[in-house]
């Protein structure tokens, strides 16, 4: 049963369809939309700030989405895949994005429609990542625009996940 906590007088609020694995923990001020999915060993953890996560966002394993006391809500929007082991920390996502596995993107960062943050990229904080393309290193940096095929990508991945979390829920 995953652990899904209170904090303070603030209690995660989660949407219809969603599937969190038995291991994921989801605490604090925390609203999930639907057919979202938070996979195993992620934590959600809205304890200081909130966490806010649109519809048909999927949160990978080993995940860790947080927020800075008084300073840095966290805001994922719909359709948005956040890959294996990447921490999303007081930023904002827009929508159809992609962060790549292992990428860190960090406090008052705001990542507009259709980027993909490339793999173990880090996103620092302040930084404006334009709709439409890749960004990629450390520190991030602009390094191409987004392919139509990257762009079609974008928008088949939530639904994948989707699939797969009813992999789980139909057990």
């Amino acid at each position: 049963m995953p652990l899904i906590l209170p904090v303070k007088d603030k209690t995660p609020v989660i949407g219809n369809d969603c599937f969190i694995a038995e291991n994921a923990t989801i605490v604090g001020d925390v609203i999930i939309g639907n057919q979202c999915s938070v996979w195993f060993n992620t934590v959600v953890r809205g304890d200081v700030n909130s966490i806010r996560i649109g519809d048909q966002t999927n949160i990978q394993d080993g995940v860790v989405v947080h927020c800075t006391y008084q300073k840095a809500a966290t805001v994922i929007g719909h359709h948005v895949s956040v890959g294996h082991n990447a921490i999303v920390h007081g930023c904002t996502l827009h929508n159809y994005i992609l962060v790549g596995m292992g990428a860190i993107i960090m406090d008052h960062a705001v990542v507009e429609d259709f980027c993909i943050i490339a793999a173990g990229a880090v996103v620092l904080e302040n930084t404006k990542c334009e709709s439409g393309f890749i960004y990629a290193g450390t520190p991030a940096r602009k390094i191409k625009a987004v392919s139509d095929a990257q762009m079609q990508q974008l928008k088949q991945l939530p639904l994948n996940y989707i699939l797969y979390s009813g992999w789980f829920t139909d057990l």
